[in-house]
């Protein structure tokens, strides 16, 4: 099933589906922790850049503010909430939807993810808060967060340890065959600047998609204790080893 984030956010965090693997946020993981593994494999970290906040003027005060965020549990709009301590009105809406809704001023900024994030400048947007600056200055630089894979438990840590071997091998195999996996790619995706979702792809899919590291482990277990320490989440994340595959 191809579906946008959120959407398989909300299907495995509020409505509870049991799927064997899928891919969501690493916000979302935290309320699905002990249904699900996360797999090393599959991640969409930052590293000097990351999702951006827009505005038509780079005067706007964002706290306070009306901000368009591309749903409750995606990563970039919790690490916007602990950057900004909540003050500011989110307007929930899909990726795809915000940089509109920026530009004809229904809201006064839109957090932008996805192919959104390094697309912007084509309406004349301004970015006005560097979300990776934010996070690089908190954490000292670790990777940033943003996408995982998950795989159920219920299956064993066995499959999902084959589960990750296989995903691995199909990711070496599309960068070896990069314009044959570009054109599949570009039959699912809404923007259709084809150098433009190449530029995308090589930004989040690299080594760190291949196996996040040590240090991308605790990345998101230092988004979890920011989360906490801001009041986001309601209880602590602990993310052991045996957790992760």
């Amino acid at each position: 099933m191809i579906e946008d984030i959120e959407t398989l956010n909300r299907w495995l965090v509020e409505e509870g589906r049991d799927v064997d693997a899928s891919a969501v946020s690493a916000h979302a993981y935290a309320y699905i922790v002990d249904r699900y593994f996360l797999l090393r494999t599959g991640a969409s970290m930052g590293e000097g850049y990351g999702p951006v906040v827009v505005s038509r003027s780079e005067s706007v005060r964002l706290e306070g503010s009306r901000i368009a965020v591309p749903g409750r549990y995606t990563t970039a709009g919790l690490i916007l909430t602990i950057a900004l301590r909540g003050r500011f009105t989110p307007v929930y809406a899909r990726f795809d939807e915000i940089p509109a809704m920026v530009e004809e001023g229904r809201v006064d900024a839109g957090l932008l993810i996805h192919e959104e994030q390094i697309a912007y400048s084509r309406r004349g947007l301004t970015v006005v808060l560097n979300l990776w600056d934010w996070w690089a200055r908190v954490t000292g630089g670790l990777p940033m967060p943003l996408g995982v894979d998950v795989f159920s438990r219920r299956l064993g840590r066995g499959a999902a340890e084959a589960f990750r071997d296989a995903l691995r091998l199909s990711i070496e195999y599309a960068y070896q065959h990069f314009d044959e996996a570009l054109d599949y790619a570009m039959r699912f995706s809404r923007v259709k600047d084809r150098e433009l979702v190449a530029r995308f792809i090589k930004m989040y899919v690299n080594e760190r998609t291949m196996d996040m590291g040590e240090d991308g482990v605790e990345a998101h277990r230092t988004l979890y204790r920011l989360a906490r320490e801001s009041g986001v989440l309601d209880k602590a994340v602990e993310l052991r080893e045996d957790d992760i595959v």
